[in-house]
């Protein structure tokens, strides 16, 4: 009987148990706490899925390592983890990632349509490659245009990342402090405004895809079109500051709050306003209205008393923001995901393909990004369990073979989790 250890109890993990709960011998043990003794835990287990924050992920490999146990993450591959490969090796257990929705996903459609145009002699000039998990569009109706499953902490500072691609055999880099502000229109399919910028390092994954015909390769996140320059806006008047401030006191006003961040006159919301506009810049006088109302709703310009968290500021506006823009019972949220390849065949002419994926929410059941991520790590956990030929070679590995993505993706596709592929 499979004995199989779930660390972690957040929303992803639902779908993964119900998934793995079909097979009557897998027998499943959550554990919600800080174990206090790893090495007990997983040694009592014949396979750890490894739910935690991925700066914890490295710990949990080493502990498998000692007892011959393998893993399963959502997560990318960090230099920590890969740092462990040897000893993974010599342990001979498998350690597979990146098995979610992106990453996870993104990877089997990417594999799949990239072999099939290598199969008929095509070339991938280039690879474009956008995902949002956003609330679904009639859910949309604040600010941000986003919405909360869990702390706002980890999407807040995602928007706050460096990131470069290559751009026709060149590669860009994009300061954390200049990405919002590289977002752009970017057409998926009908009824979204979406806008699209970098995410991350693009560059490796022309090797990880294996195109190395490719001249342009991006992979980035989708928002909705009000929500790039509202982050950037935030960031520009300190609230995504993660350093402990002294004077940041229980009693505190989110005005007074205001007043001290961008050095105001006074914290009434008329001089808080005349400071903001000169702290922002906003090129015109809508976006301007737009944001400051924004603020308004938000409540980051009233009297109110604010509840200071972490002794910081981000940690401080997550908890407003928890409050104010969590999903709440019956409202939908939706997965976008698109790949978009520019082919050129050996006749020189071109083909642009696109494979996208548009999952939107049974109220009633799991969230799009539950079940997109949960059922997909699911998935390749069973076939870990199951010693699948592509499954048992000991290391740590990602989807970026046929070999691996074929099986989960076969087995994805029939619990509704489908991209859909159409020429141009």
């Amino acid at each position: 009987m499979p004995k199989i250890l779930i660390l972690g109890s957040g929303m992803v993990a639902p779908p993964c148990v119900e998934y793995l709960s079909r097979r009557l011998e897998n027998e499943i043990t959550i554990d919600v706490s800080s174990t206090a003794d790893l090495d007990a835990a997983i040694a009592a287990h014949d396979l750890v899925i490894s739910l935690i924050p991925y700066a914890y992920h490295a710990a949990v490999i080493k502990s498998a390592i000692k007892s011959g146990k393998n893993v399963v993450t959502t997560s990318y591959v960090s230099s920590a983890m890969r740092d462990l490969e040897a000893e993974v090796r010599d342990a001979g257990i498998v350690v597979m990632n990146e098995v979610g929705v992106d990453p996870g996903v993104d990877h089997l459609y990417a594999i799949k349509t990239i072999g099939d145009v290598h199969a008929k002699g095509g070339k991938v000039k280039e690879f474009y490659s956008y995902c949002g998990g956003l609330p679904a569009p009639e859910c949309s109706n604040n600010p941000l245009g986003f919405k909360f499953s869990w702390s706002p902490r980890g999407a807040l500072l995602s928007q706050r990342n460096s990131a470069s691609y290559l751009l026709k055999n060149q590669i860009i880099n994009i300061s954390d402090k200049d990405l919002m502000a590289s977002a752009k229109p970017y057409h998926v399919v009908e009824g979204y405004d979406f806008v699209a910028y970098p995410n991350r390092n693009s560059v490796p994954f022309r090797e990880f895809y294996g195109i190395p015909e490719a001249e342009t390769v991006v992979r980035g996140s989708l928002r909705y079109e009000r929500n790039p320059m509202f982050v950037q806006a935030l960031a520009d008047l300190g609230w995504l500051e993660m350093g402990r401030k002294e004077w940041l006191k229980e009693g505190m006003t989110w005005a007074e709050i205001q007043q001290k961040t961008i050095s105001a006159m006074a914290s009434d919301e008329n001089s808080l306003i005349s400071r903001i506009k000169e702290v922002c810049n906003f090129p015109n006088s809508a976006e301007s209205e737009r944001i400051i109302s924004g603020l308004r709703w938000i409540g980051l310009l009233s009297s109110e008393k604010a509840i200071i968290r972490g002794g910081n500021l981000l940690d401080t506006l997550c908890g407003q923001l928890e409050k104010l823009m969590s999903f709440q019972p019956g409202e939908r949220d939706l997965v976008m995901l698109q790949h978009k390849f520019v082919i050129e065949w050996s006749d020189g002419s071109k083909e642009t393909r696109t494979s996208t994926l548009e999952l939107l929410s049974d109220p009633n059941r799991f969230s799009a990004m539950a079940l997109s991520v949960g059922v997909t790590c699911g998935i390749a956990t069973q076939l870990v369990l199951d010693r699948h030929p592509a499954f048992v070679a000991s290391g740590i590995w990602a989807p970026y073979t046929k070999e691996i993505c074929d099986p989960i993706r076969e087995a994805v596709e029939k619990e509704a989790v489908r991209m859909v592929e159409r020429t141009l």
